[in-house]
């Protein structure tokens, strides 16, 4: 029987994409490393993007991801649902629509068998709401438990967003509240409230299926989901990638409203002060206080998709997006880089 009296939380030293190791830290891990060139990759882990791109004949290319992590969540179904969620995010931030999925799984051994199963029933929910199938996976023993997918998806080659084709004059849409990493840091400490845990867990819950089908119809020149390395880590590699420089409207993203309230407290993930580490050397914050910095440093789990549409579509794909997902924004546009600053915050 599942036992009710241990939070999954509690059996981790960090949670959800928070775990991730700091972005300037894995350039480094994978600077050196020499690859086989191979003319049909189109996109591979040198790119900092979300996913690799195969191409396989003119009219199919596959991409592929993977990503695990360990528990953001205390319900076992929950946190099945959002390792999932996340997983398939970054094969909709690339266009595609995911195929096939394998599942990747940690588990204590004292971890009961209904626990296990329902992290993977959550987790195959989830794949069966996206129409892909779980063909398989590989399950190993661990003194803190983990769970993610190694997810397939097909796409057009000519029909691939990646982060680096954001142009001068594009607006940025962004599809979920940030704040998520902090609401969840309060989680731990039991100070954050059910009204916040559940907005949090909702947004991580959503997949970003209907963002990418409504994308697709309109002039996208770049995408990118925002989940670990921050709001401001994943626009700066946007804005590096495509030779330019991203200003935020920082008053017009989204955030959940408890965590202003944390991150003025100094309550927030060891994660942000990575992503602050990193990338503040590229970022001109102006005046904006330190807490709503802060808020743009937070890692995210399973956020929402970072979107770069040219200015004659925005609107109209901003309408879309408000009938399908959480919380959509224009938060900010692409301008000619200038050779300092690449992240202006307002």
């Amino acid at each position: 029987m599942s036992n009710d009296n241990v939070k999954l939380t509690k059996l981790s030293k960090c949670s959800g994409c928070g775990a991730k190791v700091g972005a300037g830290v894995l350039a480094q891990l994978l600077g050196d490393l020499k690859v086989n060139y191979d003319e049909n990759l189109l996109v591979g882990f040198d790119k900092s993007d979300d996913a690799c791109v195969y191409k396989v004949s003119d009219d199919l290319c596959i991409v592929q991801t993977v990503d695990f992590f360990p528990p953001i969540a205390d319900d076992p179904y929950t946190f099945g649902q959002i390792a999932a969620t996340n997983a398939l995010s970054d094969i909709y931030a690339m266009g595609a629509e995911p195929k096939t999925a394998l599942n990747i799984m940690c588990v204590p051994k004292s971890m009961s068998n209904d626990d296990v199963h329902a992290i993977l029933k959550g987790g195959y929910d989830k794949v069966f709401e996206a129409g892909a199938v779980i063909s398989g996976g590989h399950s190993i023993y661990d003194d803190e438990p983990k769970y993610g997918l190694c997810v397939t998806g097909f796409a057009h080659p000519d029909k691939i967003y990646t982060n680096s084709g954001a142009k001068v004059g594009d607006k940025l849409i962004y599809t979920k509240p940030l704040g998520i990493g902090i609401i969840t840091t309060a989680q731990k400490a039991d100070i954050a409230s059910k009204e916040s845990i559940d907005r949090a867990v909702e947004a991580m819950t959503f997949l970003n299926k209907s963002a990418r089908d409504c994308m697709v119809k309109y002039d996208v020149h770049a995408c990118t989901d925002v989940t670990g390395f921050s709001m401001i880590g994943h626009s700066l590699e946007m804005a590096q990638g495509s030779d330019t420089q991203i200003k935020l409207y920082t008053d017009k993203i989204n955030v959940i409203d408890e965590a202003y309230e944390f991150a003025q407290m100094g309550i927030l993930p060891e994660g942000m002060y990575r992503n602050r580490t990193y990338a503040e050397p590229f970022v001109n914050a102006g005046s904006v206080p330190l807490h709503i910095q802060d808020i743009l440093y937070d890692p995210q789990t399973s956020g929402g998709l970072l979107i770069s549409v040219s200015s004659a579509d925005a609107e109209k794909l901003l309408a879309d997006l408000k009938e399908c997902t959480p919380a959509p924004s224009i938060i900010g546009e692409v301008e000619e880089y200038e050779g300092k600053d690449r992240i202006i915050l307002l």
